[in-house]
């Protein structure tokens, strides 16, 4: 968990606080499995007089302040025994399979497996008071159907598609080590350890879990940084709010301090870190309103598409791959960002400026009919990106009418951000506009190899 320090304006603040007042919650504290978990935690020394389960419109589920949480005031502190952590499952009966497992597995697939075959035993489990308030599936990637991949950002396609195939790969490459449990489960391995089994895990710990460093051992392999939360966990985000959150070792407790505060029945949210609305939704399969971090990406793909008449094309890519400039190409609602303009005026250059390029890249300047020409392109790239947004929405609305609820919860994750994504690049284009003013029918520029910088 990082800390968020975005601050906004008077304006803002004023705006979400009339959108607070309109936000309907209900209380779920009464609701048997959360009267179980507190129970469990309370078990473990851990009270909460400040916050209780809620369920919110908007977000869903969340945590509710009971009291005016003040600024600089400590809303959360859960002990070290209330939390799920490697210790917890190598002190378990799952430890001695792990321990002697070679090659050592890594600390997130030990925490996979300790929830997987929690869940397995239900009601046994000590820690079924808190398997059953996790969900049952999630809006992550690695939950999309295929027509759900087709109509996300081609800048995250790649990813989501890449996420999904690692947690198929770390199915499928630790068979053997599923079927070694078989002595503490009750059905066979291959029927507990399931993809879909270890996927949900992965989700929860990938999407739930605090950073709490622990110590290294001698039985799991690598970067050893999760802590599952149990009603710590139940917070949502929101990018413009501050929290300081860590382990205290002194206290032994994972505290969550407010900056700012909360008032009374509004709902206490905390920051996952300076994150635009493309990672919101790939790590944690949501997007945040108002994100003042969101951009649009542009690929090098459409960058080529785009360019597609210039003879020294792939030169040009390939000195900015070399150069590491071909990755957080964006655009913002202000306009194209520095890094998108500076590869851009690269690519407007003629090939005979060829000793002129790691100097643009460092920021020197170009003439202003190159100038001009980079802004153009600039133009035409947020336009390809427009048309593609508004493709996806006509698609997103016509799967919207024939898909299940948990379909539909994915599609509407999407759809979330390729709205946003729609605002962003007309907001972009009007800024270009105002920079070269309005033309019709643009088409890119073209690299003149006459011209003299």
């Amino acid at each position: 968990m990082r800390v968020g320090c975005h601050r906004s304006g008077r304006t803002a603040r004023k705006r979400r606080w009339k959108q607070q007042s309109n936000v309907k919650s209900v209380s779920l504290c009464h609701q048997p499995q959360y009267v179980r978990l507190m129970k469990f935690l309370h078990k473990q020394g851990f009270t909460s007089t400040l916050l209780q389960p809620a369920l919110f419109t908007g977000t869903g589920r969340g945590l509710q302040a009971l009291k005016t949480i003040k600024a600089d005031q400590l809303i959360i502190s859960l002990p070290e025994s209330c939390l799920l952590t490697t210790a917890t499952v190598l002190n378990s009966y799952l430890g001695h399979y792990i321990k002697s497992w070679k090659p050592r597995l890594s600390p997130l697939l030990a925490l996979c497996v300790f929830l997987v075959c929690e869940r397995h035993r239900g009601e046994s489990s000590d820690w079924f008071p808190y398997i059953n308030v996790l969900p049952t599936s999630y809006t992550c990637p690695t939950y999309f159907t295929d027509d759900v991949m087709a109509v996300l950002p081609a800048s995250i396609r790649r990813k989501a598609l890449d996420q999904r195939e690692a947690v198929r790969e770390i199915h499928s490459l630790n068979l053997e080590f599923f079927k070694s449990l078989q002595p503490v489960l009750s059905l066979p391995a291959e029927e507990v350890l399931t993809y879909e089994a270890l996927r949900w895990a992965w989700c929860s710990v990938n999407t739930r879990s605090v950073f709490m460093s622990h110590p290294s051992n001698n039985f799991l392999s690598g970067q050893d940084v999760y802590a599952l939360a149990p009603f710590l966990d139940l917070l949502n985000h929101r990018p413009d709010v501050q929290v300081k959150a860590s382990f205290n070792d002194l206290t032994r407790c994972y505290d969550i301090r407010s900056v700012s505060g909360t008032l009374c029945y509004q709902q206490a949210f905390i920051n996952y870190g300076s994150h635009d609305n493309q990672r919101l939704m790939l790590e944690y399969g949501f997007v945040a309103s108002e994100n003042p971090h969101s951009v649009v990406y542009v690929d090098t793909d459409l960058l080529c598409k785009v360019l597609k008449g210039d003879r020294s094309l792939d030169q040009k890519i390939k000195f900015l791959r070399d150069n590491n400039f071909l990755h957080n190409l964006t655009v913002s609602s202000e306009g194209p960002s520095w890094r998108l303009m500076t590869a851009l005026r690269l690519l407007s250059l003629p090939q005979t400026l060829y000793h002129q390029w790691r100097a643009v890249l460092l920021g020197q300047a170009v003439s202003e009919e190159r100038e001009e020409c980079s802004v153009q392109t600039a133009r035409t790239l947020s336009q390809c990106l427009l048309q593609d947004t508004h493709t996806a929405l006509d698609k997103i609305s016509l799967l919207l009418q024939q898909c299940d609820q948990l379909t539909r919860e994915q599609l509407e994750v999407v759809q979330a951000l390729r709205q946003e994504e729609k605002c962003i690049l007309g907001s972009c284009l009007g800024t270009l506009d105002g920079t070269q003013g309005q033309r019709d029918g643009l088409l890119p520029c073209q690299p003149n190899a006459n011209t003299v910088s």
